[in-house]
């Protein structure tokens, strides 16, 4: 992985988190959001929690290679084909991150009521220690990383990491991260403009 840039995210050793907060610069940022915000054809996810189906709180577009369908809270989804501006933000991570990507998962937080709660990317297509490269356009939203403990163990101040992604950014995980840690962004109370959150990884082709 190319060093420059990078912010090492201090974790359990097993896990890898670095973020490079200004990876596209703020004009690119900017202009990036905007032709993509236009040129992804959005739609909002269905998600199974607690035995029924409920609209996920953000919009959504799988892209990705012929045959990466992804299983998902107990949905399938099958690949759109790559906008050309996507395929070239591809290649740029690839070089930056020294990994492959075959897929990305495409969200849209309209506003600071968008959300996504506690998770980990540790669907059995990615492999037992996948590279996540999640690029963040528009507006500056918080991101919180929490050790992943028995539902008996109580959470202390430590087990929880915030970071503040703002636009132009990169945060790759890899390494055990999915396996040790959860990971949500949170409503905000503050009025606060749409994010578009892109995060790359490499499916094994069906």
């Amino acid at each position: 992985m190319t060093m420059t840039g990078w912010q090492r995210v201090d974790l359990d050793a097993d896990a890898d988190v670095a973020l490079w907060p200004q990876w596209l610069p703020g004009d690119e940022a900017e202009s990036t959001f905007t032709a993509l915000h236009a040129a992804i054809p959005w739609e909002t996810h269905r998600l199974r929690l607690f035995g029924r189906e409920v609209d996920a709180p953000r919009l959504s577009c799988w892209i990705g290679d012929p045959h990466t369908s992804y299983v998902y809270s107990g949905t399938r989804f099958e690949p759109r084909p790559w906008p050309p501006l996507l395929a070239s933000l591809r290649e740029r991570l690839q070089q930056t991150c020294d990994a492959r990507f075959n897929s990305v998962l495409a969200n849209l937080y309209r506003d600071g009521r968008d959300s996504m709660g506690w998770h980990s990317d540790d669907e059995p297509e990615l492999g037992d220690q996948p590279v996540i490269a999640s690029l963040s356009l528009g507006a500056e939203r918080r991101f919180q990383l929490r050790r992943r403990l028995p539902r008996t163990a109580k959470l202390a101040p430590a087990d929880t990491v915030n970071l503040l992604l703002p636009p132009g950014s990169v945060l790759r995980m890899a390494g055990a991260t999915q396996r040790l840690y959860r990971h949500d962004l949170p409503k905000m109370r503050a009025t606060v403009g749409p994010r578009i959150n892109l995060t790359f990884r490499w499916i094994e082709p069906r």
